[in-house]
């Protein structure tokens, strides 16, 4: 499986802006800027993206593996931070609330635990990753 995006720049680094456009078109010439990056500006930019690439990753490899062990799963819930400090990601740590019937919270912390070590983009990432995970009754 291979999947792709496309970034067009137009300008100088302060002043110019993007476009991104993702294969499945979900994002088609979506805004980015120095402004929405590093500013208060109009449009995504790539920590963003991360961030929700490794919230969605992370939530699907942690549904497959409580599946895998029969658990029924009413809703997960991850919520990824990325920290840039001196042009490097360093950290992304994801909070989790989940829904689970009939799961300990111990069980529940393995699987997390697991799915933080083995989700493919945690696997890409070369910064500390980190999880706090809530099990809701």
């Amino acid at each position: 499986m291979k999947r792709n995006a496309t970034a067009v720049w137009q300008g100088s680094l302060k002043e110019g802006n993007g476009k991104l456009t993702t294969q499945s078109t979900t994002l088609n010439d979506t805004q980015y800027s120095f402004k929405s990056r590093f500013e208060e500006g109009v449009g995504t930019n790539p920590e963003e993206l991360i961030a929700a690439a490794h919230a969605g990753c992370f939530t699907m490899q942690l549904s497959a593996y409580l599946s895998e062990e029969g658990f029924e799963i009413e809703s997960i819930e991850s919520k990824c931070d990325i920290d840039l400090v001196d042009g490097a990601i360093v950290t992304s740590h994801l909070t989790i609330s989940a829904k689970i019937k009939d799961i300990t919270d111990e069980v529940f912390q393995q699987h997390v635990s697991k799915a933080e070590k083995n989700c493919p983009i945690s696997k890409v990432l070369n910064a500390a990753i980190s999880t706090a995970a809530t099990l809701v009754s």
